[in-house]
C-alpha cells in the first residue's frame, strides 16, 4: 500500500503560510505578521500529534454472502469491526479490492464499534484478497490526516459464469444419460471409496472418519466402480491454441472456459456423468450430481491459463466411448482439425473461437457437429443441437472463414 503524506494540502498551505509569515515579520519588522506565523506553526504541530500520537487498534471479520462470485455476479461483504481510538470529527474508511473485483467498499465510518455492508462484483476469474480495511483520519482543522490498516485479508473465489443452455432434444450414447458403463478408462489410480451420509444400520467400521470430520456430520465408505462417463469434456488448453497464451484476460479463453463450464452443468443436468478434462489429460472435475461436484470444478476453472501441449483424442478418450463429446478450443486450422477424430462418441461437438480456412469441412468429414465460439455462449451450444444436423455449415452459425 503507498505510503500517504500526514499533511493535506491545506496543512501543506497553512505551513508554508506560517514560515512565510514568519520571514515577512523579520523583513518588514511587522509584530502582527509574527503571531500570525506562529499561530499557523503551532496549528499545523497540534494537528499532525492529534492524528500521529493516539494508539489505534481494531479487530475486523468480514462475510461474504456466497463462497464462490460467478464473473458478473453480485455479492454482498458485510464488514464487521471494533475500533479503539482518540475519537475524531471524521473518519474515512475503505475496503481494498483487488482490479478483479469491483464494488463501492468505502465511506464515512462510526467512532465505535460497527458493522458496515457494501457489494461486489466478480470481473475476473482466480482466488484474490479483499482487504485490508483502511481507516483514514483527519484533524479537527483538515490540515493533518492518517490512513492505519486493520485486520487481515480475505480470499474470494470469482468462478467462469454459467449460462443456461438448451436442452438435448434427444438421449444420446449408450447410457443415454442415466447410467454408466464400466470401463477402466480413467485409470488415475482414483479411490474407489466415495463417502456418503450414514444410515442407521450401518457398520461403524465403514465410517469415514476424514469426510466426517470435513462435513460435521458422519460419512460412511461407499464402493463404486470406476467408470467411463456418459459424457466427456475437453478444454484445450495448449498454449499454440491462444492468440495471448500468456494473458490471463485472454477474453477468447475466458469464453471457451465458461463454455466449459456452462456445458458440463448442463450435460450433469441433462442426466449425463460427466468428465472434465483439459488437452494435456489433466482431470479438471468430475460431475456426477453433487453440489460439491460442481463448486469443485467451477473452483478447478477459475485457476486454469493457456499452458503445455495437446495430447491426441484417442489416447483423452480410450476406453468405452462417451456419448456427448464436447471439444472446446482456440485457434484451429484445417490440418488439426483434420487430426481431430471422435474415438467413436456418440455426439461429438466441437467449439472453436478462431476456426481457419477449411475447419469446418475437415471437422464435417470427422463427424463433428461443428460451431464457431463466440460471444453468445447459448447459441453456440444450440449451432450443434442434434435437431440441426443435416444443415448446412451457416444453418449452424460456422462457416469457413480466413484466419
Amino acid at each position: 500500500m503507498p505510503r500517504r503524506r500526514t499533511l493535506t494540502l491545506r496543512g501543506t498551505g497553512a505551513l508554508l503560510s506560517g514560515l512565510g509569515c514568519l520571514i515577512a515579520a523579520n523583513m518588514l519588522g511587522a509584530p502582527i505578521l509574527l503571531y500570525i506565523g506562529i499561530l499557523l506553526l503551532v496549528l499545523t504541530v497540534f494537528s499532525v500529534l492529534v492524528v500521529r500520537l493516539p494508539r489505534r487498534t481494531g479487530t475486523v471479520t468480514r462475510q461474504a454472502s456466497t463462497d464462490l462470485l460467478t464473473v458478473s455476479e453480485t455479492s454482498r461483504v458485510t464488514l464487521r469491526f471494533t475500533l479503539r481510538a482518540l475519537r475524531v470529527p471524521r473518519g474515512l474508511w475503505r475496503d481494498v479490492l483487488p482490479p478483479a473485483v469491483s464494488g463501492d467498499s468505502a465511506g464515512e465510518y462510526p467512532s465505535e464499534t460497527g458493522q458496515l455492508t457494501y457489494l461486489i462484483t466478480g470481473v475476473r476469474r482466480g482466488v484474490w484478497p479483499i482487504g485490508p480495511l483502511v481507516v483514514r483520519t483527519v484533524d479537527p482543522f483538515g490540515l493533518a490526516q492518517r490512513e492505519q490498516a486493520f485486520g487481515e485479508t480475505r480470499t474470494v473465489t470469482v468462478v467462469p459464469e454459467v449460462f443456461t443452455l438448451a436442452p438435448l432434444t434427444v438421449k444420446v450414447g449408450a447410457a443415454g444419460g442415466t447410467a454408466h458403463t464400466s470401463s477402466s478408462r480413467l485409470g488415475q489410480g482414483s479411490d474407489n471409496l466415495s463417502p456418503r451420509r450414514y444410515i442407521p444400520g450401518d457398520s461403524m467400521r465403514r465410517i469415514h472418519w476424514r469426510a466426517t470430520a470435513h462435513r460435521g456430520q458422519l460419512m460412511v465408505r461407499q464402493e463404486e466402480e470406476e467408470s467411463s462417463p456418459d459424457a466427456l469434456v475437453i478444454l484445450d488448453r495448449s498454449a499454440a491454441r491462444w492468440a495471448r497464451p500468456g494473458d490471463a484476460e485472454d477474453p477468447a479463453f475466458e469464453t471457451a472456459v465458461s463454455m466449459c463450464a456452462s456445458v458440463a452443468v448442463h450435460l450433469v443436468q441433462e442426466g449425463y456423468g460427466v468428465d472434465v478434462i483439459d488437452s494435456g489429460g489433466t482431470l479438471l472435475g468430475t460431475l456426477r450430481g453433487h453440489e460439491d461436484d460442481r463448486d469443485g470444478l467451477l473452483v478447478a476453472l477459475a485457476l486454469v491459463g493457456p499452458r503445455g501441449e495437446p495430447r491426441d483424442l484417442p489416447t483423452l478418450v480410450g476406453g468405452t466411448p462417451p456419448g456427448p463429446l464436447v471439444y472446446i478450443t482456440g485457434e484451429i486450422d484445417d490440418e488439426d482439425a483434420a487430426l481431430l477424430r471422435p474415438s467413436g462418441a456418440a455426439a461429438p461437438m466441437l467449439f472453436a473461437t478462431a476456426p481457419g480456412t477449411g475447419v469446418v469441412a475437415a471437422a464435417e468429414r470427422n463427424g463433428w457437429r461443428f460451431a464457431r465460439l463466440g460471444d453468445d455462449i447459448a447459441e453456440a451450444w444450440e449451432d450443434v443441437l442434434p435437431d440441426r444436423i443435416g444443415g448446412t455449415a451457416d444453418h449452424r452459425g460456422a462457416t469457413d472463414v480466413p484466419s
